[in-house]
């Protein structure tokens, strides 16, 4: 299994025929160039190449009703000054002879996206697609947007493959209305969108993309709003309406496609302006208005990641993940005026890949700064293809701004999910309600009114975040980068220059009082390795080294894991993940307290001993689905994979509810310090196929 390109030449047919500063943006070279960017890098050619087809009518029923289909297939046949009216009807729309060919297309590139995926034909895909969708409603088109691409997959695969649980990634710098409205009451779609809102001034300007929009009815805590509300300095805000100062015209030179140096550092050379202030506006633009880039960052999206999306994701157990991948969100986009870099979406995408198996499906969206998407887009192939991303640039701490969204979020959902009802989260005055001067903003015109905030003073606010913060763990980069302890037989061996050939060693008394119950550590070459390493983990703990490598004799391996390990939880530590390959046991003493995940990777069978002691094989060596997906000890069926829908008696994880026993019934729930438990606080026999996997699970011969 691959990757799938899903592309077709027509969907660039489609271009604004009148002036309108406002969606001169949207325009064929963003699918033209981000194309030939994949085919520069050689990446087109690794994938499975799939030409778009045209979605039925019926298929487009599935999300709009027949009046509106019928609208948009009449425009076939009209004039320019009638296209014009029309599109006028309609807020940031423009429509062309061929848009109801163009976005027809564009919604079967994702059909046809997600058959492929879901039929085992490849593992993953991008459809590469306009006019984008994630905007459309029932009967309207908005923002670009004709058919919502998206929506309509995510029907689709409830429809025709039977699924019962998928996830909406929605990483667009604007907040997709249309496919919440669509699925706002449906439990069977977790939606996630962050985007841009300055406290209700961003466009779409709507009260329901804040924090407290959690769904509707049965979809209640299906809906994760989490809003960005980092603005401009005051002085360069625009009014609102207003066409944007820095939007860039579709090119028709090469030389349109710089930005400045330190906007967009992971651009090649000839993609960069030399010589030029790093607040200069866009090339292209048509304006001198100076845009600095004040938005979030790297950081900000990764913790987003990691502290809302990601407990929800695991915890809510996607069959298909949908990514409405929009990359306005990038750094030089006019749009999002936001910093982070291309490579950021390859680690997002990543991410994402332990979910459903690895069955990821992304679908173009918005991206209107044309070096930024292109580059952004072939990050995001190369994740998909496997390829490791590179490295994150920058500071990996959040802006204060981030916190409070990401702390408002998770107050907002915290009722209606266990992960993160589990964790201390005390809910501050929402920022999505408050203007960056401290008043209340004014409400927005239409809709219900804003619920009264909770006041609370500055100080606990402050309180509030640096807790969060310490949640987090994203403190400023260490000094040394990587440092290795070697011992005397190793040290000829030839190191990069950037790393630090370590040499420094504890103090004696500290070796000489760990070493005594290891007879393994007796000998002088494990204790002076033991040494070693004891520093070098020290070092890492402190902050003063980000990462390090030591050796140690074989016989004594496992005693030095063993110190390491409680070394390490007696010094700041406050949670432990411990990969050992090979036959390393874990050490008897070591407390099944949640301090500590021991994983083990070994042998041909795959095994949950306890719900932080697993045993995995090699991940080539395992049938079926990645391992991470069975993590939840034992939910599997015979043949290795997770059910796809519930069994009677079995509640599959969702907004809060707890996991019952697939033997007691329904008065049994699962208990914290057993995988499985019963009603009276028994483990749980294992299923068929659980703690130790069946021999479906067994490697081929």
């Amino acid at each position: 299994m691959g990757t799938a390109l899903v592309y077709h030449e027509d969907m660039t047919a489609a271009r604004l025929l009148w002036d309108d500063p406002e969606c001169e943006i949207e325009c064929p070279e963003r699918l033209t160039i981000a194309l030939e960017r994949l085919r520069q890098r050689g990446l087109e050619q690794r994938c499975l190449r799939l030409a778009a087809r045209e979605a039925s009518e019926e298929e487009l029923g599935l999300v709009h009703s027949p009046e509106y289909v019928a609208l948009l297939r009449g425009t076939q046949a009209l004039g320019t000054g009638e296209l014009q009216a029309l599109s006028g009807q309609y807020d940031a729309i423009y429509f062309h002879p061929s848009t109801f060919h163009c976005a027809r297309l564009a919604a079967g590139a994702a059909l046809q996206l997600v058959d492929a995926v879901l039929t085992g034909a490849v593992q993953n895909g991008l459809a590469l697609v306009r006019p984008p969708g994630h905007h459309s409603q029932r009967a309207a088109a908005n923002g670009f947007c004709v058919f919502n691409n998206v929506a309509i997959a995510a029907k689709h695969a409830k429809q025709k493959h039977g699924l019962h649980r998928i996830l909406i990634v929605d990483w667009d710098i604007h907040h997709g209305q249309g496919i919440q409205y669509i699925f706002e009451d449906d439990p069977s779609v977790l939606y996630f969108s962050w985007h841009r809102y300055e406290h209700g001034r961003f466009w779409p300007y709507l009260q329901e993309s804040d924090t407290d929009a959690v769904g509707q009815g049965q979809g209640c805590g299906f809906t994760v709003n989490l809003p960005w509300n980092q603005v401009p300095a005051p002085h360069l805000r625009l009014p609102p309406r207003a066409p944007h100062p820095a939007r860039l015209p579709c090119p028709t030179a090469p030389g349109l496609l710089s930005v400045a140096q330190d906007i967009l550092p992971g651009l090649p050379p000839e993609a960069k302006p030399r010589g030029e202030d790093a607040t200069a506006p866009l090339a292209g633009s048509n304006t001198d208005t100076l845009w600095p880039q004040v938005g979030m960052g790297n950081a900000d999206y990764v913790a987003a990641f990691l502290h809302v999306l990601l407990p929800l994701a695991f915890e809510f157990d996607p069959e298909l993940v949908l990514v409405a991948a929009g990359f306005d969100s990038a750094v030089g986009d006019p749009e999002g005026q936001m910093q982070a870099t291309p490579e950021c979406f390859a680690h997002l995408t990543q991410l994402l890949q332990v979910l459903a198996c690895g069955r990821v499906c992304a679908v173009l969206e918005g991206g209107y700064h044309l070096e930024s998407l292109s580059q952004s887009v072939c990050m995001m192939v190369q994740a998909l293809l496997g390829d490791p991303p590179l490295p994150l640039s920058g500071p990996m701490e959040p802006h204060r701004s981030a916190l409070e969204s990401i702390q408002s979020v998770r107050a907002a959902q915290a009722p209606h999910w266990m992960s993160l009802q589990q964790q201390d989260a005390a809910p501050v005055l929402s920022p999505s309600t408050r203007s960056p001067e401290g008043s209340i903003s004014p409400l927005l015109p239409g809709g219900p009114e804003f619920k009264a905030p909770v006041v609370q003073t500055e100080a606990q606010a402050v309180v509030a975040l640096s807790s969060l913060l310490d949640q987090l763990r994203l403190y400023p980069t260490p000094p040394l980068r990587t440092a290795v302890a070697l011992t005397e037989l190793d040290a000829a061996l030839v190191l990069p220059p950037d790393v630090l050939h370590w040499e420094r060693s504890a103090p004696q008394k500290e070796m000489q009082a760990w070493a005594r119950p290891h007879e393994a550590l007796a000998q002088d070459k494990s204790f002076n390795a033991l040494g070693k390493v004891l520093y070098l983990l020290d070092s890492i703990l402190d902050g003063q080294v980000s990462s390090g490598i030591a050796a140690t004799p074989a016989p004594a391996a496992a005693a030095t894991l063993d110190v390491a390990i409680q070394r390490g939880l007696s010094h700041r530590a406050q949670r432990l993940l411990c990969v050992a390959v090979g036959q390393l046991d874990r050490p008897l003493d070591l407390a099944d307290d949640g301090r500590t995940l021991w994983l083990n990777i070994r042998g041909k069978e795959a095994a949950a001993l306890s719900m932080f002691h697993v045993s995995t094989p090699l991940p080539g060596l395992l049938k079926g689905c990645d391992p991470v997906t069975w993590r939840r000890l034992g939910w599997t069926s015979q043949n290795g994979h997770r059910d796809p829908a519930p069994r009677a008696g079995v509640n599959r994880p969702r907004t809060g509810r707890p996991r019952q026993c697939p033997e007691a019934g329904p008065a049994s729930t699962r208990r914290p310090e057993s995988p499985l438990a019963c009603a009276d606080g028994r483990p749980c026999s294992p299923r068929p196929g659980s703690k130790q996997l069946s021999e479906s699970l067994t490697p081929p011969s």
